[in-house]
């Protein structure tokens, strides 16, 4: 598969800037993660139940190695973060083999307040198991842990606030501090999340294994977001994930927008955004307002769709051989900066500008969902 090429020409370019810096680890790690990393092992046997958070699009890239080294008697729920990301039929084949695999599992979308109530009604029912054990009026601590920019946070902010509604608590709301990078929480805070018994859940900083992992995990890791761009070039990132949209049939979702009836928008599947009736007058304020080089308005989100989709329909190549492959993501990247009313600058600075607002697209799921890993095996 083509796709596989640009996923390893990312691995092994991060694997060969490690090796000229002759690093023993990946560049990730550093004083701060060591710490961090030390410091929730030491409050992890302490802890009543842990919910390592992952990413819905990476089930298995976005494994937390720290818990590896600790034995699967702690209670631990499997939270698959972001699912609103990822594809809802093939999320479900990934908790039935987590249900296999003898781990609890849930698909959490920390944005939806519903969803949030049903996840924290799965934390009070392994509570509730952990009394049948131990009667005593007891506070339960649940941890939160997990690699960069999975959405531990936002989790956090969300069982906060719903837990305090549902206990009728009263007082001043508590915040962690949410960031579209990596790495940014810095330290351990508790946030409580329920009463009768106290539950408090606990927001860690982020960590990833010292160890470099192999080319393919390390490339999904780089495209969702879990390790920083700064490692590669994001024209690299970018090419990446082409040649996976390239590879599937997401952008057939989006032959309506080649017709002339654009404002017909079927694709509501990804916009999640109410739909407005506006008057003539309102639609000339709403068009006033509009910032050409906000590539983040549902307008130039459809012409980017557009793009894509006429690019890939049109192309005559044989994709599964990665010179085709490179020919059309060339053709792409041309057809991009006019979508995204990029001025003409030099060769490398406008790619990196379409880079840039592309991957952003698909950070926030405004082009499709996917999940990026494959399971390892079939579920019966």
């Amino acid at each position: 598969m083509a796709a596989t090429h640009f996923a390893r020409r990312i691995g092994t370019a991060v694997k060969e800037k490690t090796g000229r810096k002759k690093l023993m680890q990946g560049p990730w790690y550093d004083s701060f993660m060591a710490a961090a990393s030390h410091a929730i092992a030491e409050r992890l046997p302490l802890v009543d139940i842990i919910v390592e958070v992952r990413d819905a699009r990476i089930p298995l890239s976005s494994e937390c190695k720290l818990l590896r080294n600790y034995p699967g008697s702690l209670r631990k729920i499997i939270a698959l973060n972001k699912m609103d990301l990822a594809g809802r039929s093939g999320l479900q084949a990934w908790r039935e083999y987590f249900i296999e695999s003898n781990c609890i599992s849930c698909g959490v979308n920390a944005h939806n307040k519903e969803n949030i109530r049903e996840f924290l009604s799965l934390i009070q029912r392994q509570v509730r198991e952990l009394r049948r054990t131990d009667r005593a009026n007891y506070t339960v601590t649940v941890m939160l842990i997990g690699i960069p920019n999975v959405g531990k946070s936002a989790l956090a902010n969300a069982l906060h606030l719903v837990g305090r509604i549902s206990a009728a608590e009263k007082g001043k709301l508590k915040h962690a501090i949410v960031s579209p990078e990596p790495r940014e929480t810095k330290d351990i805070r508790s946030f409580k999340i329920g009463s009768h018994p106290n539950i408090y859940v606990l927001d860690t900083p982020s960590v990833l294994s010292p160890e470099v992992p192999d080319v393919d995990v390390l490339s999904k890791l780089i495209l969702t977001g879990a390790i920083g761009d700064c490692l590669v070039r994001r024209k690299e990132i970018a090419q990446y994930f082409l040649a996976i949209l390239n590879s599937t049939e997401q952008y057939k979702r989006w032959a309506k927008l080649s017709t002339e009836d654009d404002d017909d928008d079927d694709d509501g599947l990804f916009f999640n955004s109410p739909v407005e009736c506006l008057s003539s007058s309102g639609l000339h304020m709403k068009e006033k307002k509009q910032i050409p080089m906000d590539h983040t308005q549902d307008n130039i989100v459809q012409d980017v769709r557009r793009t894509l989709y006429e690019t890939i329909s049109t192309f005559e190549g044989n994709i599964r051989y990665e010179n085709e492959m490179d020919a059309l993501i060339a053709r792409q990247f041309s057809a991009l900066q006019e979508a995204f009313h990029i001025s003409t600058e030099c060769r490398e600075a406008t790619h990196d500008k379409v880079a840039g607002k592309l991957l952003n697209l698909f950070r926030t799921g405004r082009l499709g969902h996917y999940i990026l890993d494959h399971l390892p095996r079939n579920i019966h």
